[in-house]
């Protein structure tokens, strides 16, 4: 198969993802997890792949989920270091535990993306969509791919003070817990309480109260009053796939025995909570034939087109076959792409939820993980799309799918 003619029109693509993204985020209410927006933007994008992409078969599936705890989490361990900066006076043991168990919080929730604290927020309904187009004849291999529909809560700090200003934020935040984890650690295992002693670490202590307010800063780092645009995070990621199913539909190609489809995940920006539910919901499935999925987030930048190797802040691998084979197809276009990762603190993308069940997929982001001032904030809107990086993506996404059917990387 060669698919040069949807190639060379990727710059008509390319205007068809920028006027379908427009028309969600002027027509569509705000996409936070779990919300109505979420839903209807599901069900806008369900009947586009129905009517405009052949796809026979569509779905749209609910789970339920806890958004609030991701970001929530914050508040928890601000009110336990709170509680350890008092208690570290009179009862250090505690206060060590308190801290511990802070960063554990830490670890789990955000670091590997578990559902710790999630039972302490309440529950929403989130949204998926799943669409396949069948092939002509027998099924010998399957490609999706994917893109989170949902758009996150505004961060402040990164609109007013950029990536570096952000990561300053957060870093002194987290080390402020630090400093205190390390005096309580110190003060047991000295056997000193700090009560009525004028000693270093009582001094120490007390000057790690200017500290403090880098912590209770932490809980601006999000305003859940206003929630953006997503254009670029990440609707960019979601119509990857639309529009080139929609290529395939207006140039009249069918696969002879490749299916090919479009997963919609939703609340991505809750945790990967709707890939989570996703892999559940389809657990054994599409294991029959060679099954590759390509999850996009934030398609941006061409200097930054990137195929991440590892993603969940660095702990989980992607497969390294789907990894190459989008290298590869970039190669071959002539077409730059960084062989990266997602770094500690970069989060995570849906992809760290399909590999850790099983499935065999890749990340594909077109950003700097150095933050920029539209990631997570109301620049992220229509009008603040990259027409170059979307088009480059695009092309370099047909080149897979025309190797993937040709046999490659099987």
């Amino acid at each position: 198969m060669n698919l040069s003619s949807i190639i060379e029109k990727k710059d008509k693509y390319t205007k068809y993802i920028v006027d379908e993204i427009t028309y969600i985020c002027k027509n569509i209410a705000k996409r936070d997890p779990g919300s109505e927006g979420e839903k209807a933007a599901c069900e806008y994008i369900a009947e586009v792949l129905k009517k405009d992409c052949g796809c026979d078969r569509v779905t749209i599936e609910s789970f339920e989920e806890n958004p609030g705890s991701f970001y929530g989490w914050i508040t928890i361990d601000i009110i336990l270091c709170l509680l350890s900066v008092i208690l570290i006076h009179f009862v250090p043991l505690v206060s060590m535990l308190l801290l511990i168990l802070s960063f554990v919080i830490l670890f789990l929730q955000f670091g590997l993306y578990k559902k710790l604290v999630d039972f302490l927020f309440a529950k929403k309904t989130g949204h998926n969509v799943t669409a396949i187009k069948s092939c002509k004849g027998e099924v010998k291999r399957r490609i999706f791919f994917n893109g989170h529909v949902d758009a996150t809560w505004e961060w402040p700090v990164n609109y007013l003070l950029g990536g570096v200003g952000f990561d300053i934020h957060i870093f002194l935040g987290i080390g402020s817990l630090l400093y205190y984890l390390v005096l309580s650690v110190i003060a047991v295992c000295s056997g000193h309480a700090f009560s009525g002693v004028e000693g270093t670490l009582q001094k120490c202590a007390l000057w790690g109260l200017i500290l403090i307010p880098f912590v209770v800063a932490l809980l601006f780092m999000w305003n859940k009053k206003r929630i953006v645009d997503g254009a670029n995070d990440n609707l960019t990621g979601c119509y990857m796939g639309i529009a080139l199913m929609k290529a395939l539909q207006d140039e009249g190609i069918e696969l002879e025995d490749t299916e090919i489809g479009v997963i919609i995940t939703g609340s991505e920006e809750a945790g990967l909570r709707g890939a989570f539910a996703w892999t559940e919901a389809h657990k054994g499935e599409f294991r029959d034939v060679p099954t590759f999925i390509y999850s996009y987030d934030t398609i941006h930048d061409p200097k930054y087109l990137m195929t991440n190797y590892k993603d969940l802040n660095g702990t989980v691998p992607s497969d390294k076959d789907v990894s190459d084979l989008f290298m590869e197809s970039a190669e071959q276009l002539g077409i730059p792409c960084i062989h990266g990762q997602v770094p500690f603190p970069g989060g995570a993308t849906d992809n760290a939820a399909f590999n850790k069940a099983g499935f065999r997929s890749t990340g594909v982001t077109g950003l700097n993980h150095k933050l920029e001032r539209y990631y997570h904030t109301r620049l992220d809107s229509y009008d603040n799309l990259n027409e170059e990086g979307i088009a480059g993506c695009f092309a370099v996404s047909a080149k897979v799918l025309e190797n993937f059917v040709n046999g490659a990387k099987q």
